[in-house]
Parts: C-alpha cells; sequence; structure tokens
C-alpha cells in the first residue's frame, strides 16, 4: 500500500527532538508526518530535564550552543504551552555544583559564570547537603523543564493542533532512494501491515536508534537508570549537580535522581541492582537523609551518544535528508535551537555566522574517511 505525503516532510522519531521538529515545521505551514515505533521509550520519557549549560561545564561550541539555545527556550515553552494548554514546568531554579577543594571548583571549565560559594553558603543553599563537600558553584541562569509529565505530553497536543499526523508502532524497515535523494520509506506498521510512505524531504532524529535507520550516522547508546524520591514540598529549591548523581525537585516535592552512564550496555532494557546501588549511594553522597524518602519510581533510558560527545545537525550526502541526533546529555536543553536550524536550513533561510559555525561543527561530515 502507497501513502502519499504532498508537500511534506517526514520526520523519523516521535521523540523530543522529533516532536520539537514537528511542531516547527508544522507551524510553518508544511504537511508533517511523524514515524515512531515506541515513543515511551525515547530520551524525552526518561531524562531528568536540566537546563545545565553552565552546571554541565560546557565547554567551546558546545557551551555557546547550550548558551543559545537557553535564550531560545522561554518563548519556545510559551508557545508551546499556548497552543497545548499545559504549562511545561519552565524554572529558573539555578543548579548548585559541590567541590570538595577549591582547586577542582576552579579548574571547572564553566567556572567563571557561576557564583562562589563557601562551605557556609552551601549549606544554606542546600539544607542538610553532606559535610564532605567544602566549597560550590550557583549557576542562578541554568534551570529545569518538568519534561517527563509535561513537556512531552505538551508538544504532542501542540503538535495536532497544527495538524501533524503521528503514525504510532512504525518501525522504518528501509529507506528509499533514487537519484541521491530520498524518496521515502519503507515501514511496517502496528498492525504487521508494510507500507511504503513516500516524502518530499526526510528528517531522521531516531535518537539511540538512528544509526539502525541511516547506518552512515555514528550514534550509539548509553544507557542510564533513574529514580525518583518524595521529598517534602520545597525542600530542594536548586538542582544539586554532583560529579556522578545529580537530584532535580520538582515543585510538587519530587526529586529526580540520575543518573548511571553505561556505555557498553548496547539496548540490554530494565533497572538493574547495581544501578539503583549506585543511585542511592549518589543520594547519600550529596544529601544525606534523603536516602530515607519514599522511592517512587525506577526507570531507565538510552542518550545517542557520538564518537566526540558532539551532536550531528544538518543536512546528510543525501540533498533532502537531514538529521538531528546525538544530543547525548543535552536533548532537553538543545531541543529548541536544534528545531529552529533544522526549519532554517530546509528552508535555505539566511543563517547568522554563529548558526552557520554549528553547523560545521556538527555536521555528518565531520565523521567522514
Amino acid at each position: 500500500m502507497d501513502q502519499e505525503t504532498k508537500n511534506s516532510i517526514l520526520i523519523i522519531g516521535g521523540g523530543l527532538l522529533g516532536l520539537s521538529i514537528a511542531y516547527e515545521f508544522s507551524k510553518n505551514n508544511f504537511k508533517v508526518l511523524v514515524l515512531s515505533k515506541n515513543r515511551n521509550e525515547s530520551a524525552g520519557f526518561v531524562a531528568a530535564g536540566m537546563l545545565a549549560t553552565h552546571a554541565e561545564g560546557l565547554e567551546d561550541e558546545l557551551l555557546k550552543f547550550g548558551q543559545e539555545s537557553q535564550n531560545l527556550i522561554p518563548k519556545w515553552i510559551k508557545n508551546i504551552e499556548q497552543d497545548s494548554n499545559i504549562k511545561c514546568g519552565l524554572k529558573k531554579c539555578g543548579i548548585v555544583v559541590p567541590f570538595k577543594n577549591k582547586e577542582d571548583l576552579e579548574e571547572f571549565p564553566t567556572y567563571e559564570y557561576g557564583k562562589y560559594l563557601n562551605h557556609k553558603d552551601l549549606q544554606t543553599e542546600i539544607n542538610g547537603m553532606n559535610s564532605i563537600w567544602k566549597h560550590g558553584l550557583l549557576f542562578e541562569q541554568d534551570g529545569q523543564i518538568d519534561n517527563r509529565r509535561r513537556l512531552m505530553r505538551a508538544l504532542e497536543r501542540a503538535c495536532s493542533s497544527h495538524g501533524v499526523e503521528f503514525q504510532e508502532g512504525s518501525e522504518v524497515e528501509d529507506l528509499i532512494f533514487e537519484k541521491n535523494k530520498i524518496t521515502g520509506a519503507t515501514v511496517l506498521c502496528a498492525t504487521g501491515e508494510i507500507k511504503k510512505i513516500n516524502c518530499e524531504k526526510a528528517i531522521i532524529c531516531s535518537g539511540a536508534w538512528s544509526k539502525k535507520i541511516f547506518n552512515k550516522i555514528p550514534v550509539f547508546p548509553v544507557k542510564g537508570q533513574m529514580l525518583s524520591i518524595q521529598g517534602p514540598t520545597n525542600f530542594l529549591k536548586r538542582i544539586i549537580f554532583g560529579p556522578k548523581t545529580y537530584l532535580v525537585p520538582r515543585d510538587d516535592g519530587l526529586i529526580i535522581v540520575g543518573a548511571t552512564v553505561e556505555k557498553d550496555s548496547k539496548f540490554n532494557p530494565g533497572n538493574t541492582p547495581n544501578g539503583i546501588k549506585k543511585l542511592q549511594e549518589g543520594i547519600r553522597s550529596l544529601l544525606p537523609e534523603a536516602i530515607n524518602w519514599p522511592q517512587m519510581e525506577h526507570w531507565w533510558g538510552f542518550r545517542p551518544c557520538t564518537p566526540d560527545l558532539k551532536p550531528i545537525i544538518g543536512k546528510s550526502k543525501i540533498e533532502n535528508l537531514f538529521i538531528a541526533t546525538g544530543h547525548y546529555r543535552n536533548g532537553v536543553l538543545f531541543s529548541a535551537i536544534t528545531s529552529d536550524l533544522l526549519l532554517k536550513i530546509v528552508q535555505n533561510k539566511n543563517l547568522k555566522e554563529i548558526e552557520k559555525s554549528f553547523l560545521k561543527k556538527f555536521s555528518l561530515d565531520r565523521f567522514s574517511i
């Protein structure tokens, strides 16, 4: 069976980036079809939602990319909230990065962007902070979005309000090429039916699964296990970003705890006793009393990682095939600018010099042999 999508763009991947891109294109009079095998597996549903441009210690073009995206996020979220009627939990709550000695603090890549906290300041900012931490940096400009419970749902609804069509349970088996152009995809539907879907342009934003769609994309999965605990409302107002563990407080007292970094996990599903143990050790190392708070959920996901830990964004060697993947630990932070850039390059709009620089640094061509 053939399914035509005229004057259209085909988006392969229905996670946070796929939805963000679909939303941007649908607002600009594109007919958008999103194919998704299992949207609930996407990193957008499992990430903590930190906007940690500075607390993450990003450097060089990644730092600039994060800063540019962070500037776009307030308006981007406002539009999504208006089109969905769902609040997304955007908060500039500030992020505290603790250190055991001042030397490590002063060597932190984004040290100059933070406010120095001595031991007393640290205890004031974080009630109950483990006393092993003697110094800290407060990045007041950083914050969070409640992506798991709000943003993903809001994006789905906002996309639908602009006519985006979704085909959930659709697995892309093959891409169809003619004369260096993608003309469509062969798709195994949830019903077991094989369909050919035609397209004028396509964007691959399939996260950790991108290489399975187009094997020239050098993306691999890095598993992360997470859990949540229920603390008292407003007990923890800042995010704590420790060296191996972070604690992200929501408005209702729920605290997201993450995350393991398992580079050899492949696509092995499930939480493991060792993974949960590491998270609990992380809680104890940062906020000891929180280890006794009720555990609510535990889950896992797969971050899309590239060999140089930088995203792949822009054109491919196939003239009407575009790519947005490999955002690793910063998919939530980078979504706003990535969707904006994709729209501009597909529409052949004039780019600012910094945007040209990003596309050059994050091009798939950097991996060409």
